[in-house]
């Protein structure tokens, strides 16, 4: 079975575009969400009863054996760091070339922004070596305000650690 194949039998709740990765990086949606964007594009499964996230028969095994359950790539700073180093050079500049994203200001970084700004760059490597990018006109999800403190996060978010 090929990508193409997994991907049309695995639905993704959001299709991967530049208007969703900017709401990523302006902290218009929650780090929970963010998580489930990546966790579902490789392919960990949300458990019905527990609403945990487990490993599947499609999760890439650098991901599978040191994660069994789905990672919280925001709040745990292992995990961010794993998911850096899965992004290949090739993809390393993602934001700054698919999204013209020159960073944040000094007094705009936190380990979760920074963090996000990795979630979006995997997202951006992920979608252009599937060919899933699209092309907009997307449903998009329901936003929130920025944190009002952005060193906590959104309500319901994992404390930072």
């Amino acid at each position: 079975m090929n990508k193409k194949e997994n991907f049309e039998k695995n639905q993704f709740t959001w299709s991967i575009s530049k208007e969703l990765l900017f709401l990523v990086l302006q902290d218009k949606v929650s780090d929970v969400f963010v998580c489930e964007l990546v966790w579902e594009r490789l392919f960990y499964n949300r458990e019905g009863i527990t609403n945990n996230w487990v490993s599947s028969a499609l999760t890439p095994t650098y991901w599978s054996e040191k994660f069994v359950k789905a990672p919280q790539i925001i709040s745990e700073r292992k995990a961010s760091i794993h998911l850096t180093r899965s992004i290949p050079k090739e993809y390393k500049q993602g934001l700054k070339n698919l999204l013209n994203f020159e960073g944040y200001k000094i007094n705009e970084l936190y380990p979760r922004r920074t963090r996000r700004a990795t979630a979006v760059n995997w997202l951006i490597y992920w979608a252009l070596e599937n060919d899933c990018f699209s092309n907009g006109n997307d449903v998009i999800p329901s936003l929130s305000s920025p944190p009002g403190n952005p060193l906590k996060g959104h309500f319901g978010d994992p404390e930072i650690k």
